[in-house]
């Protein structure tokens, strides 16, 4: 095991996206200690060689780098600065905060972390459980680069990083990567519905144009989605919901309009609010089918 295999791994939050990036850490050779809030998430990845902590500031106590993969910025908040994982961490641990937030709460992390000696990298993720599990992510990084630079091999069994700037960038980009999903996840069901009501087949509507400049990681995995009917979570709606939440609110910091961006929100937010938050984001498709459907057949 070479000298950067011997950095020892605390990640926080084993859920849909955390559970796969542990076992890639797992399998480079790293060794990682998990926690979760429901601990039966952790478990199972003790098979897998990681060690499964009782509290989040145990599992920091002893790590060389902390990665948190949370549901939100006052999840993350809560965790660093409330349940003792600030107080816990060792002189020179890094933090890595894969999950998605808001970049204003990514910068004051950084702050408070700083005053405590404690380096902070926000580096939210693209690709998915998918690219979680095969270790494909897209992965931004905002920070001080000669800290990133020196994060490249615990990251690389998770993906492909990019630099993109200082504290909070790492965020604003993930958020335009959620806008483009988004956006892109309306107009492939949008399509769907068109081509099946002018009389063609979904699936090989999708299949003649795959290649073209329609192509897409969208239409590749959640076009089949759409025409399987699949829509078991990957990326939760709920989720998309509050990214597309704060690009509103950093839109509005900036005085940016964003009409397309503000339309595919008015969407999600209706279809949440329909009681499907925990359905995959593909599955607008079922609120954009609802809305076309006699208005007596819309309950």
């Amino acid at each position: 095991m070479n000298a950067a295999k011997n950095k020892s791994i605390a990640l926080l939050g084993t859920g849909l996206m955390g559970a796969p990036m542990t076992r890639r850490l797992l399998a480079a050779g790293f060794p990682v200690t998990v926690w979760n809030r429901d601990i039966s998430k952790a478990e199972p990845l003790a098979e897998n060689g990681a060690t499964v902590a009782q509290s989040a500031a145990d599992a920091v106590k002893d790590a060389d780098v902390v990665i948190t993969m949370l549901s939100d910025g006052n999840a993350v908040g809560h965790v660093l600065f409330s349940a003792g994982v600030a107080d816990a961490l060792k002189p020179g641990a890094v933090v890595i905060d894969m999950s998605s937030i808001a970049p204003p709460i990514a910068k004051e992390h950084a702050s408070k972390l700083a005053e405590r000696g404690i380096a902070h990298v926000d580096a939210p993720v693209s690709g998915g459980v998918v690219g979680a599990e095969a270790g494909t992510l897209a992965i931004m990084a905002g920070g001080d680069a000669s800290v990133i630079e020196g994060l490249a091999e615990v990251l690389a069994p998770l993906g492909r990083v990019t630099h993109v700037g200082p504290s909070g960038a790492g965020q604003i980009c993930k958020l335009a990567n959620q806008q483009i999903v988004a956006i892109t996840i309306g107009a492939v069901a949008e399509a769907m519905m068109l081509v099946e009501a002018g009389g063609a087949s979904r699936e090989k509507f999708r299949e003649a144009i795959r290649g073209g400049f329609a192509e897409s990681r969208i239409l590749e995995l959640h076009g089949a989605r759409m025409v399987e009917r699949r829509f078991e979570p990957g990326g939760l709606s709920r989720l998309q919901l509050k990214d597309l939440n704060a690009v509103a609110a950093m839109a509005d910091e900036f005085s940016l309009d964003l009409p397309l961006t503000a339309e595919v929100r008015s969407a999600f937010e209706a279809f949440v609010a329909d009681g499907n938050g925990d359905t995959d984001h593909s599955a607008l498709l079922l609120h954009l089918e609802k809305i076309n459907r006699p208005k007596d057949q819309q309950s």
